[in-house]
C-alpha cells in the first residue's frame, strides 16, 4: 500500500530523500509543518514527496543511528497539516516514512530494528497501525514486522 490517492485509489509514484539545506528553509516557512526541523539538522532527516510534485514535502522524520544498540532510533516524524485527517489527499504517508526507516535498519544490518519514544497517548495507535511494540519507555518494531512494514507500505501491488 504505497502512497494512494484517496479519491482514485491509485498508487502515486514518491521519493524518499535526505533534506537539503534549502529544504529546512522551506519547512520553517510552510504552514503545513509545526515542528522546528533546523534542531534535527545534526540527524539524519528525510522528506517524502511525490515524483511530479517534487517541491511539495508530504512529510519528515529525523533518525538517529544507534549502532552500539543495533537499531535506528525515530526522533520526530510529521505529516503535512494538509495530509492529516479528514483533509488529506494521500494516504499511508507516515507508514511510508516509518517503512523506509525499517529498511534502513535492514541495509545497516541491525534486522529492521526501529525504536521511538511516542506521546503516551500515541501509544497504542503505534501498537495497532504498525505493529510497534513495547521495549521499556520505546516501542520497537524488528525483523518480521519490519519486513510487513516493508512489504505493505514500499513495495508496489501486484496486480
Amino acid at each position: 500500500m504505497p502512497l494512494k490517492n484517496r479519491q482514485s485509489g491509485k498508487s502515486l509514484a514518491y521519493t524518499i530523500e535526505k533534506l537539503r539545506e534549502d529544504d529546512y528553509h522551506w519547512l520553517s516557512s510552510s504552514p503545513d509543518f509545526q515542528f522546528d526541523w533546523t534542531v534535527e539538522k545534526a540527524n539524519e532527516v528525510y522528506k517524502i514527496s511525490l515524483v511530479d510534485e517534487a517541491a511539495t514535502v508530504l512529510g519528515v522524520m529525523s533518525l538517529t543511528d544507534v549502532p552500539e544498540e543495533f537499531r535506528i532510533h525515530l526522533n520526530l516524524i510529521e505529516v503535512a497539516d494538509t495530509q492529516r485527517g479528514k483533509k488529506k489527499t494521500i494516504d499511508n504517508v507516515a507508514g511510508c516514512l516509518i517503512a523506509f526507516a525499517c529498511r534502513l535498519a535492514f541495509a545497516r544490518g541491525y534486522l529492521g530494528f526501529v525504536s521511538l519514544q511516542p506521546k503516551t497517548k500515541l501509544i497504542q495507535y503505534y501498537q495497532a497501525a504498525y505493529g510497534f511494540r513495547q521495549y521499556g519507555r520505546l516501542l520497537g518494531i524488528e525483523q518480521d514486522g519490519a519486513i510487513s512494514l516493508i512489504q505493505k507500505y514500499l513495495e508496489d501491488e501486484k496486480g
